[in-house]
């Protein structure tokens, strides 16, 4: 008898990992030279840079 299980979550994030590792397999293998820079790495996983940086006030400087 096949017992059938429901889908957790942890199957949806195991399922975009796979994903994500096949499109750096595939990409590495087009790849000119041995290994994939970190900018072409970044593209692929559609990784979007975050160059500002903001500054979050200390707890205690809103003190009166």
């Amino acid at each position: 008898m096949v017992t059938l299980s429901v889908r957790t979550v942890s199957d949806h994030v195991a399922l975009a990992e796979i994903e994500l590792c096949g499109e750096l397999m595939i990409a590495a293998s087009a790849a000119i030279g041995e290994r994939l820079s970190a900018d072409r790495i970044d593209e692929v996983l559609d990784v979007h840079v975050i160059t500002e940086r903001t500054t979050v006030p200390r707890q205690g400087d809103h003190r009166g």
